[in-house]
């Protein structure tokens, strides 16, 4: 199992999960013209330390809560891995989407 990063991050891409991955399993790159970030499946160890430092809530713990985007997370890695890391942007900084919310 491996955690994954759903569309939410999709043109918002805080990229604040980068820096407390053990394993160094989160790679930035586009995805349908926007930045997005992914989990690669075979190098996350499952720790959670990225789940609560994503400030729109865009990782979830399973592949079972949303497959399409578990399924997009491992087809997008080969090319998404070795790019280099963006800048985080402050977690409290607004979301670029009206759907996301910050949490809190």
């Amino acid at each position: 199992m491996s955690y994954v990063i759903t569309g939410k991050c999709l043109g918002e891409r805080y990229a604040t999960c980068v820096a407390v991955c053990p394993v160094d399993c989160i790679h930035p790159g586009e995805y349908q013209g926007q930045e997005f970030m992914i989990i690669d499946p075979e190098e996350c160890i499952d720790c959670g330390a990225c789940l609560p430092e994503c400030p729109i809530e865009a990782i979830v713990e399973t592949e079972e809560e949303s497959p399409e985007w578990a399924v997009i997370n491992k087809d997008l890695t080969p090319s998404f891995k070795g790019k280099p890391q963006p800048t985080p942007r402050p977690a409290n900084d607004p979301p670029r989407k009206p759907e996301n919310k910050l949490r809190g």
